[in-house]
């Protein structure tokens, strides 16, 4: 049985729009995945019914054999969490500490786990030199780590990253990337919103494509980018060396720049 099973699930909202219609998939535990499409595709809506932030209006969501619609938001919480696009939708605190604090105190623990806990998981997100500190006199970039912490420091099953990239320099997007890895090595699951298809290509393996509400497309990532009827009706992009790639003519499936680089030099070798 898969860790996370979303069986024939539809979203409707109260003013009568459908966000999700007929969504089926199965998620491992330890696996870690990107979700893609525009905006309006049914991503967000989607993975918020899988941490019980939204309930499905038709079909369930299984989390470890629990379905969804008989637990609490608050009781979801504890085995999957949800970072949010904005963190200004998250927090609420008026230092760094207490924000990363407030989950693990909520779930009964020691003062010293907790205080071992807010250590460990700020130092991991790159942030420990901030825990003093007012979240809001941070940088937004700045502050997506600090909500990255707080479901961290939750020590849930899976992590649901919404759009982590944005706001992000190179240094961010490497930090980033290091969070994903450490949280696939200790078999934590992880689900990934995102617009940048770099990022995608670099981190995943499996890419779900989202798009008129459904999933048209759940494979590996080469085979995403490369179907060119999937890139159409869900508007997303190639990464931009695969576009450059085909521009060429390339006879082989480019994703990233070191394949480019390589393909060019066995091609002149073969001259």
């Amino acid at each position: 049985m898969s860790f996370i099973q979303i069986r024939d699930v539809s979203y409707t909202y109260p003013n009568g729009f459908m966000a999700v219609k007929r969504v089926s998939t199965n998620i491992e535990k330890g696996e870690k995945l990107a979700i893609v499409g525009q905006n309006g595709a049914g991503k967000t809506t989607t993975v918020k019914m899988m941490n019980g932030l939204l309930r499905p209006s038709k079909g369930d969501i299984f989390i470890d054999g629990l379905n969804t619609k008989g637990y609490t938001t608050a009781q979801i919480s504890k085995r999957v969490g949800y970072v949010f696009q904005n963190p200004d939708d998250q927090i609420f605190h008026s230092d760094v500490y207490s924000e990363i604090a407030y989950g693990p105190k909520k779930k009964g623990l020691s003062e010293e786990e907790i205080s071992n806990r807010v250590e460990k998981v700020a130092k991991l997100a790159g942030i420990d030199r901030y825990l003093d500190e007012n979240p809001y006199n941070l940088p937004f970039s700045t502050r997506k780590f600090v909500t990255i912490a707080c479901v961290l420091a939750m020590d849930v099953d899976v992590v649901i990253l919404d759009e982590p990239t944005a706001g992000q320099d190179y240094v961010g997007m490497a930090q980033i990337t290091k969070l994903i890895n450490y949280l696939q090595k200790n078999n934590k699951t992880v689900i990934t919103i995102t617009h940048d298809m770099e990022f995608v290509v670099n981190n995943f393996e499996r890419v779900i494509v989202m798009a008129n509400k459904q999933i048209i497309a759940d494979k590996n990532k080469r085979d995403v980018f490369w179907d060119f009827n999937v890139i159409e009706q869900s508007s997303i992009k190639q990464p931009y060396i695969s576009e450059l790639a085909n521009s060429m003519s390339f006879e082989s499936k480019i994703l990233t720049i070191d394949e480019f680089v390589n393909y060019l030099f066995n091609s002149k070798k073969k001259v």
